[in-house]
């Protein structure tokens, strides 16, 4: 059993010490609660309670830490890929609800498996989930200085259980002042992805992470033979090309863990039932 965690990049935070440090405690607070979880549920499950608890964190860019959009509004996405099934689900643009990744995690029971803006609300509301007002004064201080216009972040949990499944979930609040309607790359498979072979989430600029569809990429070579590392490698490659903006966490069928980032620094963090690692 594998199980890494991202928090998106730490530049999006204030470089001080004080909030390193809440966010290490918080990485290994969540990646050892969720490994515990993992010994008794599946890859698929884990990775949505990890992503849940990342999103009930105020440090982190998604659910309650969520950015506010150039109207004023908070708008998130979320998604789910079962590695086994290859079943994906997401929602974007959703609202008013404090943890979009379990209504993706409802969605992947239905034949409709990504639903967005008016209809993901409306689907939400129609599995009972409550509204839920995810703005904190820190963010609402942000937009209204326009301190939020460079943060770049979402979070993420990618798994493989005891049966050696694979699972990957991610969730983001948005990169902060973007146009309404903007998809990011967290409900796709360029952002999030799993298959029999490999699991990816991903972090960093959206449309930079679609234009190298870099999840997907590396899940895929890995698919076709190549190692992890050499994977990352090569689809890193490609977005150095047009640099683009990205970090990414993955897992193969073998445990075998490799990270890559084309910026510093991504915040991730590693735990396999004894030893705790996290990278910043």
């Amino acid at each position: 059993m594998k199980l890494l965690i991202h928090g998106g990049f730490f530049s999006e935070f204030s470089q001080s010490n004080e909030t390193k440090v809440a966010k290490q405690n918080a990485m290994e607070r969540i990646a050892k609660a969720s490994f515990e979880f993992l010994k008794t549920h599946s890859s698929v499950e884990t990775v949505v309670f990890a992503v849940e608890q990342l999103e009930n964190d105020t440090l982190f860019n998604a659910g309650i830490g969520s950015q506010i959009q150039n109207d004023g509004v908070i708008r998130m996405s979320a998604s789910l890929m079962d590695g086994t099934t290859k079943k994906f689900s997401g929602v974007i643009n959703i609202q008013e609800v404090k943890n979009p990744i379990r209504v993706a995690e409802n969605l992947i029971t239905v034949a409709d498996r990504v639903l967005g803006g008016e209809g993901a609300n409306a689907y939400a509301k129609s599995i009972g989930i409550a509204n839920f007002s995810t703005e904190i004064p820190e963010r609402r201080a942000e937009y209204n200085s326009k301190l939020a216009a460079s943060r770049l972040s979402t979070v993420g949990c990618i798994a493989l259980d005891n049966e050696g499944k694979l699972a990957a979930a991610t969730s983001t609040g948005g990169k902060g002042f973007e146009i309404p309607g903007r998809i990011s790359d967290s409900a796709t498979v360029a952002g999030n992805y799993a298959n029999d072979d490999c699991a990816v989430s991903c972090t960093g600029v959206g449309e930079d992470i679609v234009s190298a569809a870099v999840a997907s990429s590396i899940a895929t070579r890995v698919t076709d033979g190549f190692t992890i590392d050499k994977a990352f490698e090569k689809t890193f490659a490609e977005l150095a090309k047009f640099d683009g903006f990205a970090g990414a966490i993955g897992l193969d069928k073998y445990g075998n863990m490799y990270w890559q980032e084309s910026h510093p620094k991504i915040v991730f963090a590693a735990y396999d039932g004894t030893t705790f690692t996290v990278f910043q």
